[in-house]
């Protein structure tokens, strides 16, 4: 995986005038020290940087010069150095472009450009100490970050944050509820796990009181906002948005005391330069913010070469839960994963008591010979939960955790799939990097479960090919009434936790769930293969459910890519419908979901693709019907999906 950076310096941007980016009156009246606004390259976002009353450094966002984000707040608090009141702007760097080329395995596209306008603001408290904030424009969004290196303050411990992010009263918001840590089953929260509150009022607070996680999506006019971070490396904790937001103004916030490694660190401190992570805007047209890899643009680079290969998995547990973890069922789930050529199989929970280390040895032979590849579960925890799970403990420690690493990889085992952990702060955040760090030394994927959200992290740890920080499938097995959410919230999903990141939703189902009355039809579930984006993808289905599918519906998920080259909003709305295309050498993938209630006919614009034959798999009479027929790309394609229903489209262009 190639991955460059190049800074376009010295040379300093032309900037427009003043008077041509019609910033508000009420922007310009906070301000008594300013710079010109920094502007995209292609000039339609820009952002305001000043200082106001009260030393208060605040910034603003418009496009085509109408406000997105109001008068906000920017700044830190640290042990003896508080940087949120009382500064004056001493130094603004000259405004430089920053370009980006880096290739990504798992994502939208394989080969991603980035470019923004980049410049630094050093600010100074009363106390003569300095905090520098990088601000970068792109044509996609704004991002910002901030740099303490003050030499007067030798441990900077971070105690809170000003930055906020206002989005006015007549916005709304689609956004998740942070459980809250130490609830849920054997106190298992936080794991990004509850169900999304859609189309509510901007400010409207949430049910729980730890907030709202990333990305927050929100509407205000005809732009669209998705709020999260980036460039997380374990010196620092993971963050959120607080869960009262007056006035439609959200507060960053952070994790509480129980998020943390056994006697680790809550909050971000260090001896040196502390950096904060990217605060993140993606900013546009809701096609804008759904084709952005701004997440990922904004990660730090890949550290090493990539381990593995992205690629689908055959799984028993989603179905039959933990009485399938025995020899035998695995044994048939690899003959499975073979017969669909697929090239992995996942055993989970209990391996190590259910089958044992030399059986799951001879497992992971006889899946090498089949092509197949093994992958196995772990529990991450000490005592900050009270799972049972095992194998358990073996990762807390580094020298333990790198052994048992090379045991199992001396066993040919491919990858982890690694569960339960304590929440976001800085020690926990820190162990994921380790985790990661010390499965790439041993060549082993990485899948975490139970889990914060990746943050860009498939960039720059390119052994990491899924995280689950969601509420997934197997949530949908437990009782009806997740079921019966599923379907919105399936369409809620790749305009928000699947926007920049990898995400474990473990997908399709066209058989039974024993005791749970299904409520999407096999054209949805056969969707959710394109659309949902996971560098493994964990597919739910069993042998038996997929031997009752046409063999057309079979030989598609046989063939279906394991990585993508390239990806494109089509239509959608969160919540309601969802149509991306996906490109893989010469073929492109057009999937549809429709979570509302009556059928939904679309006139979709396919030009992209060109003048392109293809075939179309959608629902048929049934729910688990059903029917293949020919369509034809072009400027106006007309398909129409069944309520609850859903469709593949595969045109595979012409040689030019």
């Amino acid at each position: 995986m190639k991955n460059s950076m190049t800074n376009l310096r010295p040379h300093r941007i032309a900037r427009p005038a003043r008077s041509t980016l019609a910033f508000s009156v009420l922007a310009l009246a906070i301000s008594h020290a300013w710079s010109a606004p920094l502007a995209s390259p292609d000039g339609h976002l820009a952002v305001d940087v000043s200082v106001g009353p009260g030393g208060v450094a605040r910034y603003t966002v418009t496009r085509d010069g109408a406000a997105v984000i109001l008068p906000s707040t920017l700044g830190l608090r640290l042990r003896g150095a508080d940087f949120s009141r009382g500064l004056t702007l001493k130094e603004t760097s000259d405004a430089v472009r920053v370009t980006d080329r880096y290739d990504m395995a798992v994502g939208k596209r394989r080969q991603i450009s980035y470019s923004a306008s980049e410049q630094t603001y050093t600010l100074e408290n009363s106390r003569k100490q300095r905090i520098a904030i990088t601000f970068r424009v792109s044509d996609d969004g704004v991002a910002f970050r901030y740099v303490v290196a003050e030499g007067k303050l030798p441990v900077k411990k971070f105690i809170d944050e000003a930055t906020s992010f206002a989005l006015g009263k007549s916005a709304q918001g689609w956004l998740q509820p942070m459980s809250v840590a130490q609830t849920g089953w054997a106190n298992t929260n936080p794991s990004y796990e509850e169900l999304y509150k859609m189309g509510i009022p901007a400010g409207t607070p949430s049910p729980s009181k730890s907030g709202w996680v990333f990305p927050a999506l929100f509407k205000t006019g005809d732009t669209w906002v998705a709020l999260t971070e980036a460039g997380i490396d374990g010196t620092f904790h993971a963050s959120r948005l607080q869960a009262q937001a007056p006035g439609g103004v959200y507060r960053i916030g952070g994790p509480t005391k129980p998020e943390v490694f056994t006697k680790g660190a809550l909050l971000a401190e260090t001896t040196g330069t502390l950096t904060s992570p990217w605060r993140v805007l993606t900013i546009g047209s809701l096609a804008q913010v759904a084709d952005s890899t701004l997440g990922t643009d904004l990660a730090a680079p890949a550290v090493g070469a990539p381990v593995g290969q992205p690629g689908r998995a055959s799984w028993s547990w989603a179905i039959l839960k933990d009485d399938a973890t025995v020899y035998d069922v695995q044994k048939k789930f690899i003959d499975y994963a073979a017969d669909m050529r697929w090239e992995y199989t996942l055993i989970d929970a209990d391996w190590d008591r259910k089958i044992g280390y030399d059986k799951v040895r001879e497992l992971a032979q006889y899946a090498a010979s089949k092509n197949v590849g093994v992958l196995v579960w772990y529990n991450s925890s000490g005592p900050w939960n009270k799972t049972e799970y095992s194998p358990k403990g073996k990762l807390l420690e580094r020298d333990a955790r790198r052994a048992e690493f090379a045991r199992i990889k001396e066993m040919g085992v491919k990858g982890v799939k690694i569960d339960f952990f304590a929440g976001d702060g800085k020690s926990m955040i820190a162990y994921y990097v380790d985790i990661l760090k010390d499965a790439a030394d041993a060549g082993l994927l990485v899948n975490f479960h139970g889990a914060t959200l990746p943050r860009g992290w498939a960039r720059t740890y390119p052994n990491l090919m899924t995280m689950e920080s969601i509420r997934g499938f197997e949530f949908a097995t437990f009782e009806q009434a997740n079921q019966d959410a599923v379907v919105k919230h399936a369409a809620m999903l790749p305009f928000t936790r699947n926007l920049f990141d990898p995400m474990d939703f473990t997908p399709v189902v066209f058989g039974d769930i024993p005791n749970i009355k299904r409520a999407t039809r096999n054209g949805f579930e056969l969707a959710e293969s394109v659309l949902f984006l996971s560098g493994i993808q964990h597919f739910a289905e069993i042998p038996e459910g997929m031997a009752s599918v046409p063999p057309y519906v079979k030989a598609f998920m046989q063939q279906l890519p394991r990585s993508w080259d390239d990806s494109k909003f089509v239509d959608g709305f969160p919540g309601r419908y969802a149509v991306i295309a996906r490109k893989a050498g010469d073929t492109w993938y057009v999937a549809g979901i429709n979570a509302e209630e009556g059928a939904k006919t679309l006139a979709l614009d396919l030009s992209f693709i060109g003048q392109a034959k293809g075939e179309l798999i959608t629902d048929g009479s049934g729910a688990r019907d059903f029917t293949q027929a020919a369509i034809e790309a072009g400027k106006t394609t007309h398909i129409t999906m069944q309520p609850h229903g859903g469709f593949v489209a595969v045109f595979k262009q012409a040689n030019k």
